[in-house]
């Protein structure tokens, strides 16, 4: 009787490369955002500090020593940033596994197309409804408000990619190629569309922040989620395809 030499691996030997992807890919995100985003962060402290010492008595920020100095954050970037894609690359190792219930054959690809969903479920669809903010902008009034409406927006997110998942497979496999996209994007556009018109929107940028300021921090805080997801997929795709061939190569009878 021949060997199975597709058999998936075990969920530990799964978890262990996703944790692995996932914190290798958040230190590079880390060093993305240290490279690309710090500027950014300093040029709107400067404002908003600024600002706290022309209005002294507009409720501004206290010039107490902060908790934790710029130079703490700056190193606490990469702590936060190696952590949180350790969660993500766990997280997409348990989608990998139930989903390679179905696919024994795969090799890591799956991984790669998850990662690819998450980054458009869960960062592009929340962050054109809410893109990301620098220091100095928004009401702290509102601050539980936007958050609980943001992680909101990351559900729907992920329900319109699902969404359009299902159209995809609901067309039918014999369905020529076009058709079954034609419904993916059409299931996806149509959640997103009415997520975003549901969904209230927040409009607490300053009339005089510098506006390149602003949208150059939104374009550093996206490469970063950027490079996170697509050093995640890449990286635990590369490490699923060497274990299958080790695994394979291992099951393989001695001559």
């Amino acid at each position: 009787m021949p060997l199975n030499t597709t058999a998936a691996p075990p969920f530990l030997a799964v978890l262990v490369r996703g944790l692995l992807a996932g914190l290798i890919a958040g230190l590079l995100a880390g060093a993305f955002a240290y490279v690309a985003g710090e500027p950014h962060v300093e040029a709107a402290i400067a404002i908003e500090e600024a600002a706290t010492h022309v209005e002294p008595a507009a409720g501004a920020h206290d010039h107490e020593d902060a908790l934790v100095s710029r130079t703490g954050q700056r190193g606490g970037l990469f702590l936060a940033t190696g952590l949180f894609g350790a969660a993500m690359g766990g997280l997409l190792a348990t989608a990998y596994v139930l989903l390679s219930r179905r696919r024994r054959d795969d090799d890591g690809r799956s991984g790669l197309l998850l990662a690819g969903a998450a980054l458009l479920g869960a960062v592009i669809v929340p962050f054109l409804k809410y893109p990301a903010n620098p220091p100095a902008v928004g009401d702290p009034a509102t601050i539980d408000q936007r958050t609980v409406t943001y992680l909101l927006m990351v559900v729907l997110g992920l329900v319109a990619v699902w969404a359009g998942s299902l159209g995809y497979r609901s067309v039918g496999a014999q369905a020529p190629t076009w058709q079954r996209a034609a419904a993916a994007v059409g299931g996806f556009v149509l959640v997103t569309a009415v997520s975003y018109v549901v969904m209230p929107s927040f409009q607490e940028v300053p009339a005089d922040f510098p506006a390149t300021l602003l949208w150059d921090f939104r374009l550093a805080s996206l490469g970063t989620q950027v490079v996170l997801w697509t050093g995640i997929g890449l990286l635990f795709a590369a490490l699923m395809h060497h274990e299958r061939r080790r695994r394979a190569a291992t099951a393989l009878p001695s001559t």
